[in-house]
């Protein structure tokens, strides 16, 4: 019985080890969607992210030994960009016993498993801080897909993260239903940038979450309008299905 308590013991620890915080340095920012222009000027959104590499050291770290991971090729996928499509691979990652599972994609085997496995770790509470992250909207030097950011994605997280506000896209989206919010810090103001849009946006029709707001970085009008902010979850809200929604916003 003493053996069994301190066996459990240690396990609770580990996976309170596996979920705790990432350390500085591991969290990086890219590209997602194509640039929108406002007045001018382009913004595009970015989303953080962490390398394979840090989730095999936190497993390692913790679990030394005690983790497999399994990868089963799923079927080609159709994107919503043209002439592309993108792989998928379902990850199955075992810890001391426990297995979950999740799938990833990629525009090849590599990219698909990577997020496979990152996702399946995920669902172990390793870096799922990332998902409490809100939408970081920087301004880029060009409207194409891989434009540079004029500032440090993180900078602009965590200026934006410290003065604890929201601010929005303003005229040039506004019929997608975008708002516009003065941005002033003493006196100075700050071109305006994108986020979400906390007071229209639905919630999950599955989970009952956060959702993504698409409507102003999708290419394709007939690809979702909202999507669930939970990687896990696939709820989204369609064009058609919105329509009660978009009546409602301020234009």
């Amino acid at each position: 019985m003493i053996a069994r308590h301190e066996a459990n013991s240690q396990h609770v620890d580990a996976w309170t080890r596996l979920a705790a915080p990432l350390p500085a340095g591991v969290i990086f920012w890219r590209q997602d969607g194509r640039a929108v222009q406002r007045d001018g000027k382009y913004f595009a959104r970015f989303v953080a992210y962490i390398e394979a590499n840090t989730v095999r050291e936190r497993l390692d770290g913790v679990v030394p030994g005690e983790w497999d991971l399994t990868l089963e090729l799923m079927p080609t996928l159709t994107s919503d960009e043209p002439d592309e499509t993108a792989c998928s691979f379902k990850a199955r990652l075992q810890i001391l016993g426990v297995i979950r599972e999740d799938v990833g994609t990629g525009r090849d085997y590599k990219q698909a498993a990577t997020d496979a496995f990152k996702r399946a770790a995920v669902r172990f509470g390793i870096a799922h801080e990332l998902y409490s992250y809100e939408q970081n909207w920087v301004q880029v030097d060009g409207e194409g897909r891989y434009a540079k950011p004029i500032e440090d994605p993180a900078d602009a997280y965590a200026r934006r993260s410290k003065r604890g506000r929201r601010v929005e896209l303003a005229e040039p989206a506004r019929d997608l239903g975008t708002t516009e919010e003065a941005a002033q810090d003493e006196g100075d103001a700050e071109p305006a940038t994108t986020d979400a849009l906390p007071s229209h946006e639905p919630s999950c029709p599955k989970c009952g979450g956060r959702m993504w707001d698409n409507r102003i970085s999708k290419r394709n009008p007939k690809a979702p309008d909202f999507k669930c902010r939970t990687r896990s979850c696939d709820g989204v809200v369609w064009p058609a299905s919105a329509s009660t929604e978009l009546k409602e916003l301020p234009f």
